[in-house]
């Protein structure tokens, strides 16, 4: 074989390695991806049926029933609501009122299923996604969302 078709042959196999390591990474990336979602995206089946998100807001007040491990709650971003069942123990700062983002994914029966459950870690921060749509839905409702979202972390 001549030089030149071995430099040939190592350049193509050198960027067929590149190509698959840079396929392998973005599947894996891809796959990993979790987006937030609030009640009323839900709603609007803007959310990805069989795959893992979040969905945060604010925990309903009086919707907390706890059935031994098995909590379900209601979520609001003031606009609409939805259901989320969790096994597991909650949070230390979960409370009926304050803010909170599930990730897990949507049952056939339209309830929410977490994995995962984060409260808030103080009184003036709400994760910036749940902020931010409790905003927008508040056209309706400002007064509403002016006492329930603070403006961020300090």
């Amino acid at each position: 074989m001549k030089p030149r078709y071995k430099r040939a042959a190592i350049a193509l196999g050198i960027v067929s390695a590149v190509g698959i390591a840079a396929a392998l990474i973005l599947n894996a990336f891809n796959s990993n991806l979790v987006f937030f979602y609030t009640p009323t995206q839900v709603a609007n089946h803007e959310a990805p049926q069989g795959r893992s998100f979040r969905v945060g807001g604010l925990v309903e007040a009086g919707s907390v029933k706890r059935d031994g491990v098995t909590v379900r709650f209601t979520v609001t971003d003031t606009a609409k609501t939805m259901t989320v069942r969790y096994e597991g123990i909650l949070p230390d700062l979960f409370k009926e009122g304050k803010g909170v983002v599930a990730q897990g994914q949507l049952a056939s029966d339209g309830e929410f299923v977490a994995r995962e459950v984060l409260a808030k870690h103080d009184e003036n921060y709400m994760p910036p996604e749940a902020a931010e749509a409790l905003r927008r839905s508040a056209g309706a409702k400002p007064q509403a969302a002016s006492t329930l979202v603070s403006g961020g972390a300090r």
